[in-house]
């Protein structure tokens, strides 16, 4: 439109300077003025175009917000101070609700004892995940039930049940705010003493003292001023203020490099001590000394029970740990035989004997 509109403009300009009736330069000061006229024309065509998106935008999240997720209180709801840790499934299945006919879990049977350490492996897609988001009540079974020390947790208050548990995810979700603010996201009331105890405990107070303004230092969204173990860190610092007996590792070092690997593994083992753990694996290396490793494929509980255990049947824990370390050769009482000169990086078996926390955290 505008092309065409100034086109004629400069036709009909033209005409009119030939015939004498215009000057050249009333030409070009037209010219000028109906550039200007265009220019706010073009910022409404362009706000217009944004502020319908916005609404679109909105109308998507209003819905999201409003929409009935089936996940509340019981009528007769009891409260939970806190959990000794013992987990239960029992016989349970599960279909996201939009998808009724596609089983994501089929009969999961599982006991976990309180302090345990358990690794949930397998390929994407097992259920791994949707185990943990079950036993938090994003969701609840299609069939069967889950325990908390022996109560269906169903019958939990629902803000009572998630407080039982921390969740230290693979990508760390910060916000643009300070570094306290951070840690303390899940304890906004925490006290500067208890804040600096859980970096401490997250191997997290020196590269913070080392920032431009401690703990009031302001991250970019999302962390982007921290490398990815630094984030880790962070993630750790709030799991340990909110100090939850059920601790949940969602493969937390997979984004890591070796060196950030081992500082964030040596804080993880301190923050496991005492506390039920599930750690949702795909790395095997991260898991060997877990006291259960639950193998998972279609949704299923295909074997469970120690490193070694698994590795002795030659299922299929030991073909996953074949493909990740190139261990094939076996022994012939089927002992798996390590490849030489390979040991152990420290701070890589999350679930060997530790020191106990030697900061003392009060809540």
């Amino acid at each position: 439109m505008q092309a065409a509109s100034t086109a004629a403009v400069i036709w009909y300009g033209v005409s009119q300077v030939l015939a004498g009736n215009l000057s050249v330069g009333a030409l070009l000061i037209f010219m000028s003025y109906l550039k200007d006229m265009y220019r706010p024309l073009r910022r409404f065509s362009k706000l217009s175009t944004l502020m319908q998106k916005a609404a679109v935008s909105g109308d998507r999240l209003g819905r999201a917000l409003d929409a009935d997720m089936g996940i509340e209180d019981a009528p007769d709801a009891r409260p939970l101070p806190r959990a000794r840790g013992e987990i239960a499934l029992q016989e349970v299945n599960f279909a996201y609700p939009g998808a009724p006919q596609r089983q994501i879990l089929r009969g999961i049977d599982l006991r976990v004892g309180a302090g345990q350490a358990v690794a949930l492996v397998g390929g994407t897609g097992a259920g791994k995940s949707t185990i943990t988001s079950l036993m938090m009540r994003f969701y609840d079974p299609t069939d069967g039930r889950i325990l908390l020390d022996g109560l269906d947790i169903r019958q939990i208050r629902l803000a009572d049940l998630r407080r039982q548990f921390a969740i230290v995810p693979q990508e760390s979700v910060l916000f643009a705010r300070s570094i306290r603010d951070n840690i303390a996201y899940g304890r906004p009331e925490a006290t500067e003493a208890e804040i600096v105890a859980a970096a401490r405990a997250a191997n997290a107070h020196e590269f913070i003292l080392n920032l431009p303004q401690g703990y009031e230092t302001v991250v970019g969204e999302r962390g982007a001023t921290l490398s990815g173990g630094q984030r880790q860190r962070i993630a750790i610092a709030r799991a340990v203020l909110r100090d939850a007996p059920i601790l949940i590792l969602d493969e937390p070092t997979a984004a890591l490099d070796a060196a950030a690997e081992a500082v964030v593994m040596s804080a993880l083992e301190r923050l496991m001590q005492g506390r039920t753990t599930f750690i949702v694996a795909h790395r095997l290396s991260t898991i060997r000394q877990a006291d259960l490793i639950v193998a998972l494929a279609d949704g299923r509980i295909v074997e469970q029970g120690s490193h070694e255990e698994l590795l002795r049947r030659q299922g299929h824990y030991a073909r996953l740990a074949r493909l990740q370390t190139g261990e094939a050769a076996a022994d012939g009482n089927g002992e798996q035989r390590p490849s030489k000169g390979k040991r152990p990086l420290k701070g890589q078996w999350v679930g060997r004997p530790i020191p106990q926390l030697k900061e003392s955290l009060t809540y």
